[in-house]
């Protein structure tokens, strides 16, 4: 039995949810999302959405609770959006940003400048004293937390000292260095 496929996803005010022809579209004031399913069978009831399962085969089984999961941060995504913010830990690294075009200076011999999807906004921060903060927000969960691991993938936090881009809250597994 899936605890999580069996929950009920509860539809906000402003927020609308279609289901046709294994396709689900989610509009809300933040944006539109749209995903395709099978396996399953998702219906509209008393402002929520239930998705159900025909058998209770290994297949259908993963699917329920994934494509619950998927619906849920659709709604969720539409009508509060999604944040990631990543931490940059060193001496010398900075990011800025002009428009959708990330600039990051990770100790590296040249700057890496990313360009962005039009659905991510971004904000960077850097205040004196403190490590710059750079500030990810979209709808769609799935293109917040892509874009992130790329940032993240530049200069990962390395074992010993902690120097990299890790996200905000993250705890990283430290080392002892070498004993004298």
């Amino acid at each position: 039995m899936s605890r999580i496929g069996n929950n009920p996803v509860a539809i906000p005010e402003g927020v609308t949810v279609e289901v046709s022809d294994n396709v689900v579209t989610v509009k809300g004031k933040l944006g539109e999302l749209t995903q395709e399913y099978s396996g399953v069978s998702i219906k509209i009831e008393d402002g929520q959405v239930l998705v159900a399962r025909p058998s209770d085969s290994k297949e259908h089984k993963a699917k329920h609770g994934l494509y619950r999961a998927l619906v849920n941060n659709m709604v969720e995504g539409v009508s509060k959006g999604w944040t990631k913010e990543l931490e940059l830990v060193g001496v010398g690294y900075r990011a800025s940003n002009q428009g959708q075009k990330l600039d990051l200076a990770l100790g590296f011999s040249h700057n890496i400048v990313m360009d962005l999807a039009p659905e991510v906004k971004i904000e960077t921060t850097s205040e004196k004293g403190k490590n710059p903060i750079i500030k990810l927000t979209s709808h769609d969960k799935q293109l917040v937390g892509q874009i992130a691991a790329k940032i993240r993938s530049f200069r990962k936090p390395e074992p010993y000292k902690g120097k990299g881009i890790k996200f905000v809250g993250e705890q990283l597994r430290r080392k002892a260095g070498k004993s004298a």
